[in-house]
């Protein structure tokens, strides 16, 4: 019930709720990449607690591309008794030809004038370059919202502006060795029944009518149905987060191949910087991946993780 209402996602893109405080300079809070599919890496096991700390183990890892992304806008926020709320954009000059598609903005556009004394918070608005990922059929740019934290706001707005209009790396956001979080739409099943949906016990073959159902609705009293009550309903396609996932590599395919003999399956290749994520994460392939700083780490970084091998074989038995 944690995970209630079991809803589709408004956006595949994925909206991030929360953001975690940090310290030190200005630095962009999140990154936006596509989930390309998995492999298995060898590495020097870094987790000091581990029974094979030091040792070299093989692990599951998560290829995901990271294209530059680029930034077209400044949202500032102001705060009042209700929380904080939107003080207005302002979107960078040249760069209006790339939001053609997606906002109704004028030729004769003009940066809205921010009360500078009025701002709490400082988010960009960046472009995902869909164009840059051969997989990825559709070349419209996504437009979504990172926030920029660390530093004095006066510094923050300082950062921003030198963005403005600039691509920005992966590396910018995060390196090998840090803990990320994870946000992104699982893959959707639809409407679906309710053994599927909650993994309730099937009833008894003798049962009337069906077994693929619930027994009861609930009791007389309450006279109506809670929302306890495992029904059918839409599967899947939601939006859940992993947290604490670990960044093992960060690099380019023209300096070190990641590609598989035959492409990743239902993917192809990798033409971008791409990162690998120890473990899985949510989402099929293709899907949009936003990440995020971590906001419940408790193990520390570590300075780098020290690769020995990555699987490039055939994922297709070819």
């Amino acid at each position: 019930m944690g995970y209630y209402p079991r809803k589709r996602a408004r956006s595949i893109i994925p909206h991030i709720r929360s953001w975690p405080d940090i310290n030190g300079k200005p630095k962009l809070q999140g990154f936006v990449g596509f989930k390309a599919g998995t492999t298995h890496a060898l590495f020097v096991d870094y987790r000091k607690n581990s029974t094979t700390a030091g040792s070299e183990v093989a692990s599951s890892v998560t290829v995901v591309e990271v294209p530059p992304i680029k930034v077209v806008g400044v949202r500032y926020y102001g705060s009042n008794p209700y929380g904080e709320y939107s003080l207005g954009d302002v979107f960078d000059k040249n760069s209006l030809s790339d939001l053609k598609d997606l906002l109704p903005i004028s030729k004769e556009y003009k940066p809205k004038e921010i009360d500078k004394n009025e701002v709490v918070g400082v988010n960009v608005l960046v472009l995902v370059q869909n164009k840059k990922v051969k997989a990825i059929s559709k070349k419209i740019p996504d437009l979504t919202e990172i926030r920029v934290g660390g530093g004095s706001i006066e510094e923050r707005i300082a950062y921003v502006n030198s963005l403005l209009g600039k691509e920005v790396p992966f590396d910018e956001f995060s390196k090998p060795g840090k803990f990320v979080d994870v946000i992104a739409v699982t893959q959707g099943y639809g409407f679906q029944g309710h053994i599927k949906r909650w993994g309730v016990k099937l009833l008894p073959y003798k049962n009337r009518k069906h077994r693929r159902m619930i027994g009861t609705l609930g009791p007389w009293h309450p006279d109506w149905v809670r929302n306890t009550v495992p029904q059918a309903g839409q599967t899947g396609f939601h939006q859940r987060t992993e947290f604490n996932k670990r960044v093992l590599f960060y690099g380019n395919p023209s300096e070190k191949p990641i590609v598989p003999a035959g492409g990743f399956v239902n993917y192809g290749e990798v033409v971008n910087n791409y990162i690998l994520i120890h473990g899985s994460i949510p989402g099929p392939i293709k899907r949009p991946i936003k990440m995020r700083d971590p906001i419940r780490q408790t193990v520390p970084d570590v300075e780098g993780v020290k690769l020995t091998y990555v699987s490039v074989e055939s994922k297709q038995g070819v």
